[in-house]
């Protein structure tokens, strides 16, 4: 069903149930005035029919299924009230049973709009370069795979794609929910990018639904609007809904056996009466009002409201949550598990220490290293030539040449007429020469208990320094930890395929409890399903190498989604940016709608506790329907409380 005929539906219960109470008042003014009669009834008969009619399609619709649902029993009782001749009665429980349950399709209305809010977001038309200086208008469904969009600044991005040509920061909040917008800059091979575009860099790459800023951007397309990323998240969130948690389960078997249990109550009580020597009006009317007591509409609502509420807030913070069964189980997680490369770090090597040897200067190490490194593509090489520091203007870049590698060691090199070698400790202790000093050789062996990957340099006879390098946590990991112990997490592990050096590393520099390292994927998914026998556990990772652990954990998470089809489809929970932060917001999203939950269902349960004796013992079917209509309209509000709930990053 469409958002046009949602609205539609609803707004035709408010005006039935703005009918049903303006021909109620008025019969009700006439009957108290002495001028009722037949005109009173007539109006009391309307309001039944205004009233109760989408109630009674419903119902009708539920018994073909073979089902009985909660509002059975109202219409069963209205009926039995016109039925001994007490219409104000049945039209008063009708009246407001429309407009409770109008307000309550409205609530809900609202809380599904904030996801179909999200469908909006995409631009119906995009502007496709037709050849260097001119672009036609066209749908977005039209865009095919290598097209080029022209983005103008301060509009919506049409398609998901990649930067071809221009430069400027984009807002990615809708889908990613990052505070700050991204910058972006073209990619150096477009032919490269159009063949793996999920292997381009991140800051290249653009959705459907984000803002550019400033600059003019050409965007290349690399999914139709069918499989943007934007579609993806919209159709997601809207079949979570479809999935059930555990709570909404039992309320589900629940109403199976309580409605028929309610209905043989209602026989039991006329028997008693009949047997009991009671007017059968009384009797009767009593027994209505058990009916009118025991219906548990506000534990029928209880959890899909708090779930669907929840769910679209999620979704507006960047965080895709399919349905309510792991919204609620990631809400009662106290372990959570996470991978390391990519996860807890930046997912690269970065130079982290420069330790020249005696004798030596530091930026004589850097500028040989850098002149030998520059000839490799080695990543680790590739770190050193990116993160040193720039030579001093005007000193002559060094250049060096015939670099030749010694696999998994190191490398040689000849700079300005002497031989450069680089590499690890062992690789040193292979070459003629000078041996490494014991002072640097002590320095290289700290720097690898801490985790470091290090390089001796040594230029001629002369041993230059080491270099440490390490793939460096994410400045926000630390923060990210200390704020889900605040949250209510006990356990935090970190699992790692890196030596467990390097994983000892992290993990302190991280704060988190426990830190594995030399595991191959099976390996995580094992230590995962040891932690899940103790207790409930997450397993966050990218959603790729590590499907084996977030298949076997009770709730699987996959983080920076956005760029990554495979994340999206196989994780509980997708953090659609890169950001850790995402992490305490449905971690504290989730806590909450697992305590709201719990609420409605107690207050559910307990008004209907509550109200089956009282009308047992005599009160009366309007009171109890003021109750019974308040307490659904209370757990709604309750549930919507969660659209509010606020973003601490």
């Amino acid at each position: 069903m469409d958002v046009v005929t949602k609205k539609a539906g609803e707004r035709a219960e408010l005006v039935g149930a703005a009918l049903a109470l303006t021909v109620y008042l008025t019969g009700l003014t006439l009957q108290l005035t002495g001028n009722g009669g037949p005109a009173a009834q007539a109006l009391f008969a309307a309001a039944y029919a205004f009233g109760g009619l989408s109630a009674l399609r419903e119902a009708v619709g539920a018994l073909r299924r073979g089902r009985f649902q909660v509002d059975f029993l109202m219409l069963v009782a209205a009926a039995g009230a016109a039925a001994i001749g007490r219409w104000e009665e049945g039209a008063v429980l009708l009246v407001l049973f429309s407009l409770g349950h109008a307000l309550e399709e409205y609530a809900m209305g609202r809380a599904r709009r904030s996801i179909e809010a999200l469908g909006a977001l995409a631009p119906r038309t995009a502007l496709v370069r037709r050849a260097a200086d001119t672009t036609a208008e066209v749908p977005v469904e039209e865009l095919a795979v290598g097209d080029t969009v022209l983005v103008r600044p301060h509009t919506r991005v049409p398609a998901d794609g990649f930067v071809a040509a221009g430069a400027g920061s984009v807002d990615q909040s809708p889908i990613t929910g990052e505070s700050v917008p991204a910058d972006k800059t073209p990619v150096p091979d477009r032919a490269a990018a159009l063949a793996d575009p999920a292997g381009t860099d991140p800051g290249s790459r653009v959705y459907a639904g984000t803002v550019n800023g400033s600059g003019s951007l050409d965007v290349v397309v690399t999914r139709p609007a069918a499989d943007n990323t934007l579609a993806r998240v919209v159709r997601m969130v809207r079949d979570a809904e479809e999935r059930t948690s555990s709570t909404q389960r039992f309320t589900d078997r629940f109403q199976k056996v309580f409605v028929p249990a309610v209905l043989a109550l209602v026989a039991a009580l006329l028997g008693y009466g009949a047997l009991a020597g009671e007017p059968f009006t009384d009797s009767f009317y009593r027994a209505m009002a058990v009916l009118v007591a025991a219906s548990p509409c506000a534990l029928a609502v209880a959890t899909p409201a708090a779930v669907l509420s929840a769910v679209g807030r999620a979704a507006r913070g960047g965080v895709l949550v399919k349905g309510g069964a792991p919204l609620e189980e990631f809400g009662r997680l106290r372990t959570l598990a996470f991978d390391k490369t990519g996860t807890l770090t930046e997912g690269r090597p970065r130079l982290t220490d420069v330790e020249p040897a005696d004798g030596a200067g530091r930026e004589e190490l850097l500028r040989t290293a850098v002149a030998a490194q520059r000839l490799s593509d080695h990543p680790l090489a590739q770190a050193v030539v990116r993160d040193a520091p720039p030579q001093p203007a005007g000193a002559p870049a060094a250049e060096a040449v015939g670099l030749r590698a010694v696999t998994g060691r190191g490398v040689t090199a000849e700079l300005d007429g002497e031989t450069v070698h680089i590499g690890s400790l062992s690789y040193a202790d292979t070459l003629a020469g000078p041996p490494v000093p014991p002072a640097l050789r002590d320095r290289t062996e700290e720097l690898a208990r801490t985790g470091r990957t290090t390089m001796l340099v040594r230029r001629g006879d002369r041993w230059l320094g080491t270099l440490g390098l390490m793939d460096a946590p994410r400045p926000e990991a630390a923060e990210t930890v200390a704020a889900l112990r605040a949250l209510g997490v006990t356990r935090t592990v970190m699992l790692s395929g890196d030596d467990q050096r390097v994983a000892d590393a992290v993990g302190s520099a991280v704060g988190v409890d426990e830190a594995l390292g030399g595991l191959m994927p099976l390996d995580k998914a094992a230590e995962v399903a040891r932690l899940r026998r103790a207790a409930r556990t997450a397993m966050i990772g990218d959603g790729v190498n590590d499907a084996p652990a977030m298949a076997g954990a009770t709730v699987g998470v996959a983080l920076g989604a956005a760029g990554s089809a495979v994340a999206l489809e196989t994780a509980d929970i997708a953090l659609m940016s890169d950001d850790l932060r995402r992490l305490p917001f449905i971690t504290g999203l989730s806590r909450r709608a697992s305590r709201i939950i719990r609420q409605n269902l107690w207050l559910s349960l307990g008004i209907v506790a509550v109200l089956v004796p009282a009308t047992a013992l005599g009160l009366g079917i309007g009171p109890a329907v003021l109750v019974h209509e308040g307490s659904t309209l209370l757990v709604v509000a309750n549930a919507l409380r969660l659209l509010r709930h606020r973003d601490a990053v």
